[in-house]
């Protein structure tokens, strides 16, 4: 495997809203950041879970959908010219003896790091398997938990199992691209937005694709390759379906993951912090912000987490700037953040 090698001051681990916040933080104090995620996109819970749910405890705005906060951070923190890491886990982390640490990702990148912050949420998110026996010897070659080049579905007859908005996207997607295109899902209720569920029902009527209620039981195999599934519907008759692709859209499970061999203290598989005036952990210069945290009166809140990003951001700058001097500066009145941020400074008569 080939090793990319990054130095950086910052690495946070979760691009969730309190990681997308941490660059912000990180941001003022001239400090830029590296983001690494686990999903293939940026938002964490508030995209994967709730996009479209309202959240009503963000300060000043009434109400926001996950997908409105997500996106209103991602505006906040252009200045700061952040680059995303998606798609990769944070596999190792071990301290060198230059006080900087070093972070090998799952694809094989490189960080040297003067700290780190890990703001990955309830985990890292991974997807929930199909569970048949000997299903899962054809993972990444006929059976799929994500896409990541829709292409080799193109002529292919293709089973999407799953109700929520994954399954039902691709399943739209495929129609007219893929051979042909079942889509399965143990009731006729589903988790995916009606809009969806609509135009799924019209292309069936249309005969453009299928569907189908019930749940893949068992699977038969021909020359070492995936031939069929057998699906059992509500009516206890089992089905044998040919297929070439079967994309799996169960949902996503946290796990903490790799972060447990990390030697950092772990009760209830939440990180403990050492104190609550820099949210840091009992390894100097790796802090815990976010849900991924626990300290005594802690609140599993978006609001709780951004304030522990900021003071975790200025807990970093004695090992980013051991030598500099920081005042506290403000949004409202300072020209150098005005400068940073790239607005133009008030002026007042």
């Amino acid at each position: 495997m080939k090793i990319n090698t990054i130095k950086t001051d910052a690495v946070i681990i979760g691009a969730g809203p309190v990681g997308l916040f941490q660059i912000f933080e990180l941001g003022l104090l001239e400090i830029r950041a590296h983001i690494i995620d686990s999903l293939n996109k940026v938002g964490g819970q508030c995209i994967e879970l709730y996009p479209d749910k309202p959240i009503y405890d963000i300060p000043a705005v009434p109400v926001y959908t996950g997908r409105e906060l997500i996106d209103n951070l991602l505006k906040q923190v252009e200045p700061f010219s952040p680059v995303f890491h998606l798609g990769e886990e944070v596999i190792s982390i071990q301290k060198r003896d230059d006080g900087y640490f070093d972070l090998i990702t799952s694809i094989g990148k490189h960080f040297i790091t003067k700290t780190v912050f890990i703001a990955a949420g309830v985990g890292s998110f991974q997807p929930r398997t199909l569970k048949v026996e000997g299903i899962e010897k054809f993972t990444n070659s006929q059976l799929f938990y994500q896409v990541k080049n829709p292409s080799i579905f193109y002529d292919k007859n293709i089973i999407i199992c799953g109700g929520g908005d994954s399954a039902l996207d691709w399943a739209l997607n495929m129609v007219g691209k893929a051979d042909s295109v079942i889509l399965l899902h143990r009731s006729n209720s589903f988790r995916a937005a009606p809009s969806s569920v609509s135009k799924m029902k019209i292309l069936c009527d249309n005969y453009e694709m299928q569907f189908i209620i019930g749940q893949i039981t068992g699977i038969e195999i021909n020359n070492n390759k995936l031939n069929k599934i057998k699906v059992t519907g509500s009516d206890g008759v089992i089905r044998r379906i040919p297929l070439d692709m079967l994309l799996v859209f169960f949902g996503l499970s946290p796990k903490l993951g790799p972060v447990t061999k990390w030697g950092i203290d772990i009760i209830h598989k939440q990180i403990k912090v050492c104190n609550t005036e820099k949210f840091e952990t009992n390894l100097p210069g790796i802090f815990a912000i976010g849900d991924i945290n626990t300290y005594p009166g802690k609140k599993k809140l978006i609001l709780s987490g951004f304030h522990e990003a900021a003071l975790a951001a200025f807990g970093a700058l004695s090992y980013i700037f051991p030598d500099k001097k920081i005042n506290m500066q403000y949004t409202t009145t300072s020209t150098k953040l005005h400068k940073i941020l790239k607005v133009k400074s008030p002026v007042f008569h």
